[in-house]
């Protein structure tokens, strides 16, 4: 019998475990469906009862999938701890969280299964091109996020001296001020906090100069990396 269900959970090459890796996916997407209905104001007490019988048969069968999934497995705990793992135990905690927090949106995480589904090894070469150039810019990538936290503080620090005399409910602090030095050095600029000093313009023109070649950076090294797995995979 712990062969057989191996067969149907765990092996999609078979015709059983194709059709049950499909049901899975369509019973996910029906589910997300019915949550978003549920968010709709004005719904009938009818329908709403139908979403609420529909979600507690869904979390049914996943709650039934993750049991099954742990019982065949060869080591269960493993299997509990594993990428997929946590995202199936993330699909059903929030229902019987739900108490505390409605959380069903994340069962969305879930969709990462139509990867094993239809089998789309090209993606999985993707993936793995991404882990190995991860490895390869990894400290890169530390040492970039440590400049930038030390830019965030100057650039807060900075602006708060210009502004907080003339602004002092916008620029309240230096840690106030890092609303705008994070927005500033990503250069999204939403404009709800700006300088009004022309000390603050003037500090302000050269943070944007630092920002534009600071959101190049990861791009770039990604690139590189990316470029380097793929030579490393051929």
């Amino acid at each position: 019998m712990k062969n057989i269900l191996w067969s149907i959970l765990e092996d999609n090459t078979t015709k059983k475990g194709r059709y049950f890796d499909y049901f899975i996916q369509a019973l996910i997407f029906l589910s997300l469906v019915s949550f978003s209905l549920d968010t709709l104001p004005n719904l009938s007490e009818e329908f709403r009862q139908f979403l609420d019988s529909f979600e507690v048969f869904s979390i049914i069968i996943f709650s039934t999938e993750y049991l099954l999934r742990v019982y065949v497995s060869k080591k269960p705990f493993k299997y509990i701890f594993s990428f997929y793992g946590l995202i199936d135990i993330i699909a059903i905690l929030p229902f019987y969280l739900n108490k505390f927090l409605d959380l069903r949106f994340l069962r969305a995480f879930r969709v990462f299964r139509v990867f094993r589904a239809l089998k789309l090894m090209r993606y999985n070469k993707a993936l793995n091109r991404f882990n190995v150039a991860f490895k390869i810019v990894k400290e890169e990538i530390i040492l970039f996020f440590m400049v930038t936290l030390v830019l965030i503080f100057i650039t807060s620090a900075g602006i708060y001296f210009f502004e907080n005399e003339a602004q002092p409910e916008v620029f309240k602090s230096v840690f106030h001020s890092a609303w705008w030095s994070i927005v500033t050095l990503t250069t999204v600029g939403y404009g709800d906090v700006y300088p009004i000093t022309i000390g603050g313009k003037i500090f302000t023109f050269f943070v944007l100069m630092i920002g534009v070649g600071l959101v190049t950076i990861p791009a770039g090294l990604v690139a590189t990396a990316l470029s380097k797995a793929r030579e490393i995979e051929n």
